[in-house]
C-alpha cells in the first residue's frame, strides 16, 4: 500500500513552510516525516494533527496509489 502527499508538500511550498517547521508543527518524528517521503502510511494520530493544523480533510494532502504490480500478482493466483 503506497500514499502520494503530493498535495501537503506543495501546501508546505505555497505556505513557505520548512518540513522541519512542519515536524515541530504536527509533533511527528523525524522517522515518521521520512516515511512519509517515502511514500508509507502514517497512523491516523498524525494524519489528525495535519488536518488540525492546516484545517483541511485528508484528501485535501494525501492521495492512495493503488500498487498494479501486488494488484496483478494477486489476480493471477485467483
Amino acid at each position: 500500500m503506497a500514499f502520494s502527499y503530493d498535495k501537503l508538500w506543495k501546501l508546505l511550498i505555497d505556505k513557505k513552510m520548512t518540513k522541519e517547521n512542519f515536524r515541530i508543527l504536527i509533533k511527528a518524528s523525524p522517522t515518521t516525516i521520512a516515511a512519509m517521503g517515502k511514500g508509507e502510511g502514517i497512523s491516523p494520530k498524525v494524519l489528525d494533527r495535519i488536518c488540525t493544523a492546516f484545517n483541511c480533510q485528508p484528501g485535501d494532502i494525501m492521495e492512495h496509489v493503488p500498487n498494479t504490480q501486488q494488484t496483478s500478482a494477486d489476480n493471477s493466483k485467483q
